[in-house]
């Protein structure tokens, strides 16, 4: 299960994440992609970025909020729910990886 926190793109880190991702959309608003945790710290992907297994992440905690660029999760899947695929979250993320988020099919 994904966590259920969101938080709002500020203008200013709008600003910074057009110059680190100059194509694509940005979403004025992210969701969590970490699963269910209970800690108070959150990651929202913004873009993938065109430097191979790296990605723009907004990351907030309370109050605080910021832009990261983080490297990919390097973990691929071998179990049987994972399918094969690789986490689509950042290297050293706690909790489950991605595939582990998807209910089986």
């Amino acid at each position: 299960m994904e966590c259920s926190h969101w938080h709002h793109l500020p203008i200013r880190l709008a600003v910074e994440a057009r110059r680190i991702a100059p194509d694509g959309p940005l979403d004025r608003a992210v969701r969590c992609h970490l699963s269910a945790h209970g800690g108070d710290e959150h990651h929202g992907l913004l873009a993938e970025l065109d430097r191979y297994g790296t990605a723009l992440w907004l990351r907030w905690h309370g109050s605080d909020v910021d832009l990261a660029v983080l490297p990919d999760c390097p973990v691929i899947g071998t179990g049987s729910g994972s399918g094969g695929d690789a986490c689509c979250l950042f290297a050293g993320h706690v909790e489950r990886h991605s595939w582990e988020n998807t209910p089986p099919q």
